[in-house]
């Protein structure tokens, strides 16, 4: 099973610089979409069907134009869930649940912290979030949560450690939720196959960062421990530049 996870930053900003040929190209069997920032009405789901993904979930946020997820598959879910049932989480359109015969995969959307107040609402949200997935866990132990977390884990994650310590994304109280939740029993799938240094998944649109590859490793592939011996590859796609994202991808048998 072929699973990617991309932060479009907008579905038909997207589409208009080739998504839908390069979905065709990569042909995971299910894709999870960050920052969709459309509803479905506004999207060219049958152009997303002729390209191979009839099942198609979209869970967008309340304000127009903002945040929203989505998941794309070949295969048809047994069960689909929108959101968490926490309403501070919800209507800002953050995760979409798919049920599979013995996986589930989840497209979540953390929140990033520009400001004090987001930050505040950051945190709670990592806090509720992580009881919620405790919960999960005891009725659904295999899960991979795909998805734009706003967090790099360690210093190897970003390109500029020093100077970016007190930049949201970075944070030491971040870095060590992030790390608390992996330990709680998830495998950051990339550095399961790969340690290596440089690798990232964002870049900021100013001073050429992408070109310079001074960028940030943000969005993960978590894989829920039971699943661990299923794991046979994950990797960065940063030729995909359809967005200041790339794609992430994990297989598992």
């Amino acid at each position: 099973m072929k699973i990617i996870s991309y932060n479009v930053n907008g579905i038909r900003a997207a589409i208009s610089k080739g998504f839908i040929t390069w979905l065709q190209q990569a042909n995971p069997d299910v894709i999870c979409l960050q920052e969709i920032k459309a509803t479905q009405e506004q999207i060219p789901t049958e152009e997303i069907t002729a390209a191979g993904y009839p099942y198609q979930y979209y869970y967008p946020a309340t304000k127009k134009g903002y945040s929203g997820v989505a998941i794309l598959s070949k295969i048809e879910p047994n069960q689909v869930v929108y959101g968490t049932g926490i309403q501070h989480m919800d209507f800002e359109g953050r995760n979409l649940r798919a049920d599979f015969d013995d996986v589930s995969v989840m497209s979540l959307y953390l929140p990033s912290g520009t400001n004090i107040e987001r930050l505040d609402h950051k945190f709670m949200y990592m806090d509720d979030f992580q009881n919620y997935i405790n919960e999960l866990k005891l009725t659904i132990p295999n899960i991979i949560i795909c998805g734009d977390y706003n967090i790099c884990h360690e210093a190897i994650d970003i390109h500029d450690p020093v100077r970016n310590k007190t930049v949201s994304g970075f944070l030491p109280a971040e870095r060590a939720w992030l790390d608390a939740f992996m330990k709680s029993g998830f495998i950051d799938s990339f550095r399961h196959f790969n340690k290596d240094p440089h690798h990232y998944t964002w870049w900021s649109y100013r001073a050429g960062a992408r070109g310079n590859n001074k960028g940030w490793r943000i969005d993960y592939n978590l894989v829920s421990q039971p699943l661990e011996h299923r794991l046979r590859r994950a990797v960065i796609l940063p030729d995909a530049i359809h967005s200041d994202h790339c794609p992430v991808l994990v297989e598992i048998e």
